[in-house]
């Protein structure tokens, strides 16, 4: 067995040489993160003022644009540190956090979809019965649920991961990631546990959510094939933002986790593409939904308008 040591840090060794450039890299960054962090918080203010969108879609979609900034935030401002800096270590501490955060981030994503198509599911399917299954109790529970089942599925994740004893403290990413810091541990014995409820809780943070939206989606179109043009429009309408927003994270994490399990069929991608598709999920997701959302959707397009000052929201 390899000598095993207590880190006090972990070095990122995904970060390479771009000289002058990482200055260029930066300014992208920070314009990026500070249109994530504006784009949403634009829409949460918006539903949260207007009382005509105080419906489920639209708190539903508030706690998606909040779950956005509280993803984006556990990548950008280490990421745009450790662009510009020359030491890419983080302490211990930090290194779970941001594992944490991230993962939670990535699961209340799925959850939030999937009570979102099902709520749509509703709405489409069963108009008349929809104020009644969909009351403003429900609507708190749901939300509930999204936030704290990923929360105390990421400490159980966290607290088999922080168990193990390391023998390196190199992670070969921009960002601390549990699967590539659980393969540093010394015994493979020990990882037994962590990768078991690995696979259990990709099933139920993935697996499930997407099983969840494929059947409403299934019965909005089934009913949708039987109704008016008008219907169909305006399912369309409502689910067309819904569905680029699953492909787009879904695709996100694909590549993620192509990243992370198979080295192989990465070596030949040059490094700053690889980087870019591996915060693909952390960086385009955040800025995406709320566009998508916010042009797309009639209602909360006329309140950006009546709410924000003139010439701040574009015409259309």
């Amino acid at each position: 067995m390899e000598n095993s040591t207590q880190f006090t840090s972990f070095m990122l060794a995904g970060y390479s040489d771009s000289g002058h450039l990482k200055y260029f890299y930066l300014i992208i960054l920070t314009v990026l993160y500070i249109s994530i962090v504006f784009a949403n918080i634009v829409l949460i203010m918006v539903i949260c003022m207007e009382r005509s969108l105080h419906e489920p879609m639209y708190l539903f979609l508030c706690s998606l644009f909040v779950n956005e900034l509280y993803g984006s935030t556990a990548l950008f401002p280490a990421l745009m540190i450790h662009l510009v800096s020359d030491a890419h270590s983080v302490s211990t501490v930090y290194c779970y956090l941001q594992i944490f955060c991230i993962y939670t981030y990535g699961s209340m994503e799925f959850c939030n979809l999937a009570v979102m198509s099902y709520d749509r599911y509703l709405a489409i399917c069963y108009p008349l019965q929809y104020n009644v299954v969909m009351t403003p109790n429900r609507v708190c529970f749901l939300i509930c649920v999204i936030w704290l089942y990923p929360f105390a599925k990421s400490i159980i994740t966290l607290s088999l991961t922080i168990r193990l004893k390391l023998c390196g403290n190199v992670i070969d990413k921009v960002y601390c990631d549990n699967y590539l810091l659980v393969k540093l541990a010394c015994s493979t014995s020990d990882t037994t546990v962590n990768n078991i409820y690995g696979l259990y809780s990709l099933v139920l943070s993935v697996v499930v959510p997407l099983i969840t939206i494929l059947f409403s989606y299934i019965k909005i179109l089934t009913i949708c094939l039987k109704s008016s043009i008008e219907t169909r429009q305006k399912a369309f309408s409502t689910c067309t933002p819904h569905l680029a927003s699953l492909l787009n994270f879904s695709f996100g994490c694909f590549l993620n986790l192509l990243q992370s399990r198979f080295d192989r069929p990465m070596r030949n991608v040059p490094t700053v593409l690889h980087t870019i598709l591996s915060v693909y999920f952390l960086m385009c997701q955040p800025l995406l939904n709320p566009i998508m959302y916010g042009v797309r959707m009639t209602k909360i397009r006329q309140a950006c308008k009546y709410i924000l000052p003139v010439g701040l929201y574009p015409k259309t």
